[in-house]
């Protein structure tokens, strides 16, 4: 090993505490989430190897394929078979897909997510809500409002609903931690895995509070996104009703040679 490999080994060592409460793996993820945000691995760089960051966090294989599984899953890297993990590329717009949480598309553009909790609590759910979730009239929902940040600005305003009895106990968290992400609850405490959802896009003037909140003029536009996501059973998990700031917040939705839209 050079001189600069112990350097770096020993570096990397210091980032991991064996008395952190946090598991290994997550330290390890954070440690090269870190890198890439701070530059140290640049956008379309190659990650070190599996038999690399062994030894430079000197930790397990399983714990660094933990770690690297869930850069992959936030799109903040990308595997090439035969080659390697790569940092992956900002694209112009913001990639709409059903299935991936605001906190996973800001990490896979390079950004740093954030937000505001406006209202979490349970209520008798009406129709407009009940209904799209296949719940009787007034079950109870959770209702989880936030002001969604990118590098500490506001870009959209989120409202999820999500059957009280599908997730007990998720008002108990704490939603003002920076980067919780929904669906990484459901799926890490209740087990609950979307699978598949639709989405219906439009645009609208904004009311009075939504342009205070997202810091646009009067009057002022702004495009919305109704979401629902379903499990492997077809049963509903949640919906969720988007206001997008039209500059901040752009989509772009993939569409394939065929010229069907990609499906998440």
């Amino acid at each position: 090993m050079t001189t600069r490999q112990r350097e770096r080994a020993t570096e990397r060592h210091a980032a991991i505490d064996r008395a952190d409460p946090r598991p290994l793996h997550q330290q390890v993820y954070e440690d090269l989430l870190a890198s890439i945000r701070d530059g140290k691995v640049p956008l379309r760089g190659k990650l070190p190897s599996e038999r690399e960051l062994v030894s430079l966090y000197d930790v397990s294989r399983i714990t660094v394929r933990h770690a690297v599984r869930e850069l992959i899953r936030q799109g903040v890297v990308r595997s090439q078979p035969g080659k390697g993990l790569y940092v992956a590329e900002n694209g112009k717009g913001f990639e709409l897909e059903v299935l991936r949480s605001f906190t996973s598309t800001a990490l896979a553009s390079g950004r740093v997510p954030g937000h505001r909790l406006l209202r979490l609590e349970v209520v008798k759910a009406s129709l407009e809500i009940s209904r799209p979730l296949f719940l009787a009239p007034a079950s109870n929902v959770i209702v989880l409002s936030r002001l969604r940040l990118l590098d500490g600005v506001p870009v959209v305003l989120q409202t999820d609903w999500v059957p009280a009895s599908r997730a007990p106990g998720l008002t108990d968290l704490d939603w003002s931690v920076a980067n919780r992400s929904l669906y990484a609850e459901l799926r890490e405490i209740y087990g609950i895995q979307p699978r598949r959802g639709q989405t219906t896009l439009s645009a609208r003037l904004a009311s009075e509070s939504e342009a205070e909140m997202l810091e646009l003029p009067r009057p002022a536009a702004v495009l919305t996104v109704d979401q629902i996501a379903f499990d492997e059973r077809d049963r509903p998990i949640n919906m969720t009703a988007l206001v997008h700031h039209p500059d901040r917040y752009p989509l772009t939705l993939l569409q394939s040679a065929t010229g069907d839209f990609r499906e998440y």
